[in-house]
């Protein structure tokens, strides 16, 4: 274990000096100014409840797979289970992204609260298809708790008038607290249910349910309502129509839906194949500590996503970010490659009359350990920079619905792994994430040269010229007339979301060009 702790300790130590260093060099906004303390009070109420939200989704992970097997039943039929709720995800996704669109997305976020609390009263039943309804359930409400919460904060954030860049400061905070501490208390949490206070496998279920149901009264009291359809006037057809010429009519909302695809499909691959990576002949690994520090791991990396984002535009260093996450799930290949590795179990040696049960965790498993932890560092980057940057490119009225539409194929991609997991070496599984992150670092190369960073610098410049501007803008130079003072600015970035006469693409522009610019500054330098 003290291999383990160690690890942990070096990931504690990181976050903190990172804290301490962000503490030191200053945050991305502001001590003091113009809306800082609204800011402040919108931002810490939202990470409370989104970190409610993500620590009832936590809960159900540690025991979901222990709880089937409770019931008796074959890795087959678990096997299925998981397909039926990332197939849900991506049959139904896109459709309830589009409702949070069209009827608000605080609706949305309190269906994510209900759907996902039925899911957890399915537990109860050893039925095998009422489990099945519980998948389907959660699979929707997965879908609404990556899309939903995002697009209301994008929007309110917008609404209120706050700076862009504060953005990546919600997202790290968010990031850090529901996807870090939540998880590792839900690790605590769940552990204690089952294993001291011996409630059975299906207590951390009933937990998760409470914090939702706690959380969706706090949503249901607190929040105000956002839409992306603010008159409600376009049926779901046509916003299916609209989401999909936004993305192939931009090619920035195009590449960033490949990235998005691309990595977390090699993320969620990554969460089946760690596992028998670390003890591939039977070794025990302690699972518990070793998911401790992948969270760690994560928290280290959305600290330093903070401190990136204050240096920089997500658009300059993501290409780092992926490439390195290639490289860090190309270990197993390479050692494969080397001979050092193998997937496996026959060549385990029998120690103390059993298969490798008595052995700790190899050197070669140590080196892997050490990557997957590298790789938990850039999916803690990863998250708070996507979320910025798609708040940057992603056309408002459509967020909830373009999100979704990424979602299609990694949800695709995984039921197809889950499915012929078997069929292909554990190593080969790995090279295949390692080559998807090679995809998204060039999606990242030609989305930073669109966005005029190429030759610009970390801090970048206008990513349109003035003529582009003006011909993707027709009808908006007189909004931009209203003014540069804080009242005229807001009127014309809600005048901009509610204009259903000017075409998707046009709106994508112009939130494009508000980014740019900081605001009216850039539509103007846009349209000349």
């Amino acid at each position: 274990m003290d291999f383990y702790w160690v690890v942990f300790g070096l990931l504690a130590a990181a976050i903190v000096v990172l804290l301490a260093t962000q503490a030191s060099e200053g945050a991305i906004v502001p001590s003091t100014g113009p809306n800082v303390a609204a800011y402040r009070k919108h931002m810490q109420g939202y990470v409370v409840i989104y970190s409610l939200m993500m620590l009832g989704d936590w809960l159900q992970g540690p025991y979901v797979y222990a709880l089937y097997e409770h019931y008796g039943f074959t890795v087959k039929d678990i096997g299925r289970l998981f397909i039926a709720g990332f197939g849900s995800s991506m049959i139904f996704g896109t459709v309830v992204g589009s409702l949070a669109d069209k009827h608000g997305r605080k609706k949305a976020a309190l269906l994510y609260v209900v759907t996902y609390a039925l899911s957890c009263f399915t537990k109860h039943s050893p039925d095998y298809w009422v489990l099945m309804a519980g998948r389907v359930l959660g699979g929707i409400a997965t879908s609404l708790l990556f899309s939903a919460f995002e697009s209301w904060v994008v929007a309110e954030h917008f609404g209120r008038g706050f700076d862009e860049k504060w953005l990546g400061d919600v997202f790290s905070k968010a990031v850090f607290s529901g996807n870090g501490l939540m998880a590792i208390l839900a690790g605590l949490v769940a552990n204690t249910l089952v294993g001291t206070f011996q409630l059975g496998p299906v207590a951390p279920f009933d937990a998760s349910a409470t914090v939702l149901v706690v959380g969706g009264v706090a949503i249901a009291l607190l929040w105000g309502e956002n839409y992306g359809d603010p008159k409600h006037q376009h049926s779901l057809d046509h916003q299916f129509k609209a989401a999909a010429a936004a993305v192939l009519g931009d090619q920035r909302v195009g590449l960033l839906g490949a990235m998005q695809s691309l990595f977390e499909a090699s993320m969620y691959t990554f969460v089946f194949l760690w596992t028998p990576a670390l003890s591939p002949h039977g070794e025990k690994i302690p699972h518990g500590m070793i998911f401790a520090c992948f969270m760690a791991a994560s928290m280290v990396g959305s600290v330093a996503s903070a401190l990136l984002m204050k240096r920089g535009r997500p658009e300059f260093y993501m290409k780092y970010v992926f490439g390195a996450s290639g490289l860090c799930l190309a270990v197993p290949f390479l050692f494969n490659l080397s001979g050092a590795g193998g997937d496996k179990a026959e060549g385990a040696k029998v120690v103390g009359g059993r298969d490798g049960e008595d052995r700790g965790i190899s050197l070669e498993g140590k080196i892997q350990l050490a990557a997957f932890c590298g790789f938990e560092v850039l999916v803690g980057v990863f998250w708070p920079s996507m979320m910025t940057m798609r708040a940057h490119y992603v056309p408002e009225e459509l967020r909830s619905t373009i999100i979704n539409f990424f979602r299609i194929p990694l949800n695709l991609f995984v039921c197809v792994i889950l499915y012929n997991v078997h069929l292909f070496p554990l190593h080969n599984m790995f090279l295949l994430c390692a080559l998807f992150m090679a995809a998204a670092t060039a999606c990242q190369v030609r989305l930073e040269k669109l966005a005029g960073l190429a030759g610009a610098g970390a801090k970048g410049g206008v990513a349109a010229s003035a003529e582009e501007g003006a011909a993707l803008l027709p009808g908006v130079e007189d909004l931009v007339n209203k003014g540069d003072s804080k009242e005229g600015w807001a009127e014309t970035h809600h005048t901009r979301v509610a204009r259903s006469d000017i075409p998707i693409e046009q709106r994508a522009a112009w939130h494009h060009a508000m980014g740019e610019g900081g605001g009216s500054h850039g539509v103007k330098r846009m349209c000349g």
